[in-house]
């Protein structure tokens, strides 16, 4: 299997490595918590590409600390937010085809949002 770090997807301005051990550890985590072989649609972006896709300005993105993984319907996205929450992930945003996950202590805590 491919190394989890290897997966997340990165824009093409920034560099494999600034995504953070303690996000590709608790991914991992999860994914054998679950089960699950995640598929991640966006993890580490620039600004510019941040911005093109509608990110927030202090997107945990940014910083290597955030992943949007694919979730095809309501099975797999509450499988995924079950493992995710007591695997401690506290900042949690869920999309339609996705669920965001980051790890940004920096962010309010003990949140989730809808997109």
């Amino acid at each position: 299997m491919i190394p989890m770090r290897e997966r997340i997807p990165v824009c093409p301005h920034s560099i494999r490595e600034d995504i953070k051990k303690e996000l590709v550890f608790a991914l991992e985590k999860l994914e054998r918590g679950s089960g699950l072989t995640l598929k991640f649609g966006s993890g580490l972006r620039c600004e510019e590409c941040n911005t093109s896709v509608g990110g927030v300005k202090n997107s945990a993105h940014l910083r290597g600390l955030a992943v949007d993984i694919a979730v095809g319907g309501s099975v797999l996205r509450f499988k995924i937010l079950l493992q995710a929450i007591s695997q401690g992930f506290c900042r949690i945003g869920i999309g339609r085809g996705f669920v965001h996950l980051d790890l940004d202590i920096n962010l309010p805590q003990r949140v989730a949002w809808l997109y």
